[in-house]
């Protein structure tokens, strides 16, 4: 009897769920219409399960997630799992015509992955024309059972999600890539937005908005982790909470070494964790939460602020006060050019670099590209009778890297790659150096006219690889938010001006510098970033402001299997889409 209970025990024991492995989460999205009112107006636009912002994700790391996309509105669609490393898994990782062709009306495909040495903050977004505008939510990765945050546990977790409204949403959602197509035509640029949200709420700064106000409710003497995910198309934002200090404990999914601050920078594409420490006892007030934008280009943009309100819990026997009555303070924040404060923020983000997490940085580098990334032009279609809308009447408006605005391909590149069919889908000859030098910061040249081209740069598996980012001044310093896909990497420097390759590498940091998916190329400056290429597939490299990725300012790397059976990609799902 005693042996048998021992065995019946050891049973169940076995059959618990091993911490250290994780579960395999199943989820469904349904892309489909959906009617939302702001701005005083009722508009239709691509959601997902029929909300806006989308569901929020929810795995922990080691976890197996299947997530069948299912597609119920006329225009094509494909989803990104943005910072998701997708080890040996690309055809998982979304962006159309890269690694999938899109998932076509009344299709469904379904993203098979594993997150693998991750946890933190991320989220998904429509990666095809500019759905995304709309098409988005949160990832919330959970550590290991059994593993603490490396920082106090919070009270409560609050995802926050900024994105971008617009009083015409028709524009995007009527016909996408139609209207897409026909802005590139006419080289000008795309309308701003009107407006600002959090977590799909405009707030009480614009008209017909204050009941879509986001209001965070707390108690006093908390600690609140807050998840920011900016998923705006084309804007970086300052964000700050009027009377409060927070710490950043996290950027993209990577811890790193907490810094006090009362004011966070964050681009298209970037996540970051803050905690908020609430005031001991009630204030017997409100405090706004506002956001607005980092500009640093010439052209328009959208120059509004969206609010937010931190609410405290009242006292249970003290005398009720109505929330109107209260005092609402609201926060100082940057002015919209300030480089500096941007500039200071960014170096203030370092790796954790613990014995659990270390900063893994390569050290030996086997190959150094150096790339420019900015804008240009491209003459106008004549045949078509057009007027241009660009810098001048026979121009329009266009983007690279070093002078090669990538061509999108109607097949996708993995698929066309891995099938050994990739002759004339894409060149693989993108160059490490820009073929003619310039002063890239000073001076533009007379000729600001881009080359075309699908070109992508080929790697080796395990190649060590450290590349430097100029932006130039063609047509106007900016800052430039680039994601990588597949991959985190290391900044290991930036700078102003133009990089000086034998003066700044010896100030690059190999110790513990930030680790990220997206880095904001400075205006008028240069990053340098080091990975290893340990992901064979074909990665997407792009700016994370849409209208530079429209306009061109994108390419790919191809990183080749290598020889042992868990350094190649995985057999193609039988579910992909097909172009």
């Amino acid at each position: 009897m005693a042996v048998w209970l021992l065995f019946a025990v050891l049973s169940c024991v076995l059959l618990l769920p091993d911490p250290a492995f994780g579960i395999t989460r199943h989820y469904t999205l349904d892309i489909k219409m959906h009617n939302v009112t702001r701005l005083c107006h009722t508009k239709s636009l691509v959601s997902v399960n029929g909300q806006f912002p989308g569901p929020k994700l929810i795995a922990r790391e080691g976890d197996q997630l299947l997530i069948k996309v299912v597609n119920h509105v006329p225009n094509n669609i494909s989803i990104h799992w943005h910072g998701i490393r997708q080890l040996r898994s690309g055809w998982a990782d979304g962006p159309a015509y890269i690694t999938q062709c899109p998932i076509q009306t009344g299709q469904s495909y379904v993203y098979n992955y594993t997150i693998v040495g991750q946890r933190g903050t991320l989220f998904y977004h429509a990666h095809i024309s500019w759905l995304r505008a709309t098409v988005y939510g949160p990832i919330i990765i959970l550590p290991k059972r059994g593993v603490p945050y490396p920082f106090p546990k919070p009270h409560k977790e609050v995802p926050m999600i900024f994105g971008e409204d617009d009083d015409d949403w028709e524009w995007f959602n009527a016909d996408p890539e139609a209207i897409i197509r026909q802005a590139t035509q006419t080289g000008g640029g795309p309308n701003v937005s009107d407006a600002y949200t959090i977590n799909g709420l405009p707030g009480p700064l614009y008209n017909c908005s204050a009941k879509d106000t986001f209001r965070l409710k707390v108690k006093p003497g908390k600690t609140y982790l807050l998840r920011l995910i900016n998923a705006a198309l084309n804007d970086e934002l300052f964000f700050s909470i009027a009377n409060h200090t927070v710490t950043v404990v996290e950027a993209d999914a990577i811890y790193v070494k907490p810094f006090e601050t009362d004011t966070i920078l964050i681009a298209p594409g970037q996540t970051t964790n803050l905690l908020l420490k609430t005031k001991p006892s009630y204030p017997s007030a409100s405090f706004f939460m506002t956001a607005r934008p980092y500009a640093t280009g010439q052209g328009t943009f959208d120059n509004s602020t969206v609010a937010g309100i931190l609410e405290y819990e009242q006292p249970k026997h003290a005398r009720r006060t109505s929330i109107k009555n209260l005092q609402l303070f609201t926060p100082v924040i940057p002015a919209l050019n300030d480089t500096n404060f941007a500039a200071k923020f960014s170096n203030k983000l370092r790796s954790l670099n613990s014995k659990r997490f270390p900063a893994n940085v390569p050290l030996k580098v086997d190959r150094k590209f150096f790339f420019t990334v900015g804008l240009g032009t491209t003459p106008c279609n004549h045949k078509n009778n057009q007027t241009c809308q660009g810098p001048t009447n026979t121009t329009m408006f266009a983007a690279s890297i070093s002078n090669i605005s990538f061509t999108m391909p109607t097949k996708a590149l993995l698929q066309s790659h891995y099938s050994g069919k990739s002759q004339g889908v894409y060149s693989p000859n993108f160059p490490w150096n820009p073929i003619v030098p310039f002063n890239y910061t000073g001076t533009p040249p007379n000729n600001t006219m881009v080359s075309t081209g699908t070109n992508v740069m080929v790697l080796r598996y395990n190649t060590s690889v450290e590349l430097v980012m100029q932006d130039t001044s063609i047509l106007g310093a900016e800052s430039h938010p680039l994601h990588l896909h597949g991959f985190n990497f290391f900044v290991v420097g930036q700078g102003s001006g133009n990089f000086d390759p034998n003066k700044d590498p010896k100030n690059f940091n190999l110790v513990d510098p930030i680790e990220r998916n997206t880095v904001g190329v400075p205006s008028g400056g240069w990053a340098a970033i080091r990975f290893l290429a340990d992901n064979p597939g074909v990665w997407f490299m792009h700016c994370h402001l849409e209208v530079h990725t429209s306009w061109g300012l994108r390419m790919a790397w191809l990183v080749l299997d290598g020889d042992k059976p868990d350094q190649k990609l995985l057999p193609s799902p039988a579910d992909l889409p097909k172009c």
